[in-house]
């Protein structure tokens, strides 16, 4: 009976360990590693997932010289919207993206989302002394922006996809919010070219991209090639997902 109950016992530790070590999702497995530079040790799809930065990083978002740097006039000028369009800007730290989107969908609204409280409210507090009305700050969660359920028009995500620590959950939770022609729009810094001073694991190839979001239900509707250092893409439902 003691070594039946030893069995047991190594049986259960194994089952355990194996569960830590890979999460199977209908997208895809999560594995674990030792983590590398800047990394969680969590791997979605043959990528290993970044630290998320913190709002102490805010000075960094809003330095002077990144609208040249990264285009952001193009980038904005090239968004698929409307004065009515509801905006969803996900992981929108101090809110570089939402303020400059806000006056131009000023019958629409943009949704701020974050998952640091402190995000949270420096954009509320932002928007309150910018007399800004349609901004509306949101604490999301690692699995769910808390979005209305098929409210939203365009899902903007700017250099924060590769931080997501539950990409699949995450996009399933985006997927529920969109209306049925919105789009979802990453901003990623380009991983395939090693010359952008960016940290590895905060950057993305086209292909990884793609690869997970078709894993999620999503098809690529647009690969604009016009910003200096991040890829610019553009993905909606897919006809065949559920």
């Amino acid at each position: 009976m003691k070594k039946l109950a030893i069995l047991f016992i190594l049986i259960s530790f194994q089952s355990i360990t194996n569960s830590c070590q890979a999460q199977t999702t209908s997208g895809g497995s999560y594995t674990f590693k030792e983590p590398s530079r800047d990394g969680t040790g969590k791997i979605y799809l043959g990528r290993e997932i970044s630290h998320v930065m913190g709002f102490a990083g805010k000075e960094w978002l809003e330095r002077a010289e990144r609208a040249r740097e990264e285009g952001v006039a193009a980038a904005l000028e090239n968004l698929p919207i409307n004065s009515k369009t509801v905006v969803a800007d996900i992981g929108a730290g101090s809110g570089y993206y939402t303020f400059r989107i806000a006056p131009l969908v000023a019958e629409g609204k943009v949704y701020a989302v974050d998952i640091q409280e402190d995000a949270v409210d420096y954009i509320r507090n932002r928007s309150e002394e910018l007399k800004i009305e349609n901004v509306i700050p949101v604490k999301g969660t690692e699995k769910s922006p808390n979005l209305p359920e098929g409210e939203v028009d365009l899902i903007i995500m700017v250099d924060v996809y590769h931080e997501l620590s539950y990409p699949q959950e995450m996009l399933t939770a985006i997927k529920k919010s969109l209306r049925p022609d919105g789009k979802i729009l990453l901003l990623e810094y380009k991983g395939e070219d090693p010359s952008i001073p960016i940290k590895p694991l905060h950057k993305m190839t086209e292909e990884q991209a793609v690869k997970e979001l078709n894993a999620n239900g999503f098809e690529l509707v647009k690969n604009g090639k016009f910003l200096p250092i991040q890829h610019y893409l553009i993905f909606k439902k897919s006809p065949l997902a559920n």
